[in-house]
This record gives structure tokens, C-alpha cells and sequence, in this order.
């Protein structure tokens, strides 16, 4: 594929996405979702504007709110001058592939607004998941410079752990009423939150889940930030700005800690290395029906012929190869 340098068309789009033209960026973006040929050429002419946004991750259990809350953290980010990119990633739909959820109608509020740009993204499980996918949008939305960028998952699964490794500052949506008191338990869902969020705190059993959430703090090991846990309504656009105050606060955190820089080193290690694998993945797959491919493998380790082992070596050299 042609560089931008040598496609006119492409160096074109680029340009256009890096002033901000929502249009270019919308293509920018499906570029990239689509793993379009283009793709790794325009990646090489946005990477170097990359860099500035804070990325803040939106996690938590379905029905918590979690896009009325970014909703209003979108308004807030606003009043303060700040340009605003969603990414929203929801399920995929076994029809069409595409989002079943419509966030881009939950925020048609914010829709509207030159210095907002939301998309609805689905995984439609493709190689590498929510995690590759998910990092270059954002990678566009920060060049095309993006001030906050904000990434909203379902909150279910892997997605929960994969929006951290996206995300500076990951927020954990929990509601009391709804069980949230046990999804806090979960073994790797607090681990990933920076900030604990309540939302729906005008219901009962806000303060249940106060302690539930502080006693399991206090359960983990003892980290130089202090994990806050916040009162919102998001409804009713009540405890935003201190949400957003502590946000501001942990990006300042981090950068002075020099965590900051050690979490980046740790995301791309991990993202390279997801790269990696699905590469591998997809040249395995390409030749799976060739002589001594996979198919002929999996043929040999039913006759009990050769073992898992051996066979994955043998895929691994092929591919390298």
C-alpha cells in the first residue's frame, strides 16, 4: 500500500482528520475498525500527533448508568473548553455485525456539538478483540486532537480488563440495588479501577455498597494513589464536577509519579504483543487447508500421530517462515 507521502488521496484525508474535519475522522475511524489496507499507512501519519488526550475508561454493570454518566462528563469536559471523543463499544449483533446498543442516541444531546465526536464501535469478534481495535480509534481521536477521550464498555467480561489497558484513568460504575455489592467482588474488576463511582446514589443501599466497596479496598494491597469512591446522580447531573476534579487529579498523579510513563510502556508492551499473535493467528489460518497446514495437523493429532506441542511449533515455523 501506498504512504501518504505517495497517495495524494490518503495524505488528503489525513490532513483533513488532523484539522478536526468530522467527516475525515468519521472515515479515519472506519479505516482503521475495518483493518481497511490503508489502515498502517494512515496509523504512520497519525502517530506522531498521538500522545495528548487523556484517555478515561467507563466500566461497570449494564443498567449502572454508565453512559448517562458520560454523557454528563461530556457536558462538563465542554463548560471547561475541552474537545471530547466517545468511543462506545457494545455488543455485536449476530444479524449485522454492527452495535446493538445505540449510544450515539443516549448522547444525541451532545451529538450535535463541532467539538464532540461519538462513535458506537462493535468487536464483532475479530482477532485481537475489543483491545486492538479499540486503541487505534483512539489513537485517531487523539491526533485529530481530541482533549479527553473517553472509551464506554458494556462491562462485561474481558472488557471490563481490556478498557484499562486503553484507558489512563478507568472509572467503575457500581448502583446499589442490583447485586453490585458481589460484582465488586470480582476477582480483577477493582484491581483495574483508579476511581470508584456510585451512580444512582439517590436509591437505597447507597451506604451498603459504600462499605462493601471500602472494606474490599482496604482487602487489597496498598498502592501510593488512594482509590476515591464518589457519590453521582448522574440523571439529575449531580456529583459530576467532583468526578471530573478527581479525574483531573489522577491524571496529574500519574504523570508526577512517573506512573504515568510506566503504564504506557506496559500497554504497548502488551499491544505489541497482541499484535504478534494475531498476526501469527491470521498467517496460520490463511494456509490451514495448504499440505501441512492446519488441517492435515489436526487430521495427525486425532490419529494420535504427533502431539499438541509438536504441532503448534510446527504451525509457529510455518508462519514465521
Amino acid at each position: 500500500m501506498a504512504s501518504p507521502q505517495t497517495n495524494p488521496a490518503l495524505l488528503d484525508l489525513a490532513r483533513r482528520g488532523l484539522s478536526g474535519e468530522r467527516r475525515a475522522i468519521a472515515r479515519l475511524i472506519t479505516l482503521m475498525e475495518n483493518r481497511a489496507p490503508e489502515a498502517p499507512a494512515l496509523m504512520h501519519e497519525l502517530i506522531p500527533h498521538t500522545g495528548r488526550a487523556h484517555v478515561i475508561g467507563i466500566t461497570g454493570s449494564p443498567g449502572s448508568g454508565k453512559s448517562t454518566l458520560t454523557n454528563e462528563l461530556i457536558k462538563e469536559y465542554r463548560r471547561q473548553g475541552k474537545s471530547v471523543g466517545v468511543v462506545a463499544v457494545d455488543p455485536t449483533s449476530t444479524l449485522t455485525g454492527g452495535a446493538v446498543l445505540g449510544d450515539r442516541i443516549r448522547m444525541l444531546e451532545n451529538y450535535q456539538d463541532q467539538g464532540v465526536f461519538i462513535r458506537s464501535m462493535a468487536t464483532r469478534g475479530q482477532l485481537g478483540g475489543l483491545s486492538a481495535m479499540t486503541n487505534d480509534v483512539v489513537r485517531v481521536l487523539d491526533a485529530c486532537g481530541k482533549e479527553i477521550v473517553i472509551v464506554e464498555t458494556v462491562g462485561v467480561g474481558q472488557d471490563e480488563v481490556d478498557v484499562a489497558k486503553a484507558a489512563h484513568t478507568t472509572i467503575l460504575v457500581e448502583v446499589p440495588g442490583m447485586g453490585d455489592d458481589i460484582q465488586a467482588i470480582k476477582a480483577g474488576v477493582l484491581e483495574i479501577a483508579d476511581l470508584l463511582v456510585i451512580n444512582k446514589a439517590d436509591r437505597d443501599g447507597v451506604e451498603k455498597l459504600n462499605l462493601h466497596l471500602q472494606a474490599m479496598l482496604g482487602l487489597a494491597p496498598k498502592k501510593p494513589w488512594r482509590v476515591p469512591i464518589l457519590k453521582t446522580v448522574a440523571a439529575q447531573s449531580l456529583g459530576i464536577t467532583d468526578l471530573a476534579e478527581k479525574i483531573d487529579q489522577h491524571l496529574v498523579y500519574l504523570k508526577a509519579s512517573g506512573e504515568y510513563l510506566q503504564r504506557e510502556k506496559a500497554r504497548l508492551r502488551d499491544e505489541l504483543l497482541s499484535r504478534v499473535r494475531e498476526e501469527i493467528s491470521r498467517r496460520v489460518l490463511r494456509s490451514e487447508h495448504q499440505p501441512g497446514g492446519m488441517a492435515d495437523l489436526i487430521a495427525r493429532l486425532e490419529n494420535r500421530e504427533v502431539d499438541l506441542n509438536a504441532a503448534a511449533q510446527q504451525l509457529l515455523q510455518q508462519s514465521l517462515s
